[in-house]
């Protein structure tokens, strides 16, 4: 129960600096791409240990999005930095939609999950 506490705090901290990082980095500041990263790298080691709920194939699938969703956000850091393009926009948009659609369908599934696994124990 600790560690899941621990991992709900580096997720927040790291998108708390994702935002800062994309928010200022229209600003120019040097430092913004280093934030950003730094947050994204939070975000990821938050989601990679986070335990996985479930075994349905559903779920799995899932998991495997908000995977690769925080490794799209771990690249658009080092895009940011060294492109003088806006082409990290699109690795962060896309990152963006997975991890939303992952929130949304997550807890939808385990619920699901949760409630056939129930009816099988009666």
């Amino acid at each position: 129960m600790r560690m899941k506490k621990v991992l709900s705090y580096l997720f927040i901290l790291g998108a708390l600096m994702l935002l800062s990082g994309a928010a200022i980095y229209i600003t120019g500041l040097t430092y913004a791409p280093h934030l950003f990263i730094a947050g994204a790298l939070l975000v990821a080691i938050a989601q990679i240990f986070s335990p996985a709920c479930g075994d349905s194939i559903t779920l799995k699938r899932l998991r495997r999005q908000q995977l690769f969703a925080s490794l799209l956000l771990v690249v658009s850091g080092p895009l940011m930095l060294f492109s003088h393009g806006n082409e990290w926009i699109i690795t962060l948009t896309i990152a963006a939609v997975l991890e939303l659609y992952t929130a949304w369908r997550i807890p939808q599934e385990e619920e699901k999950s949760q409630q056939s696994h129930n009816n099988s124990m009666k």
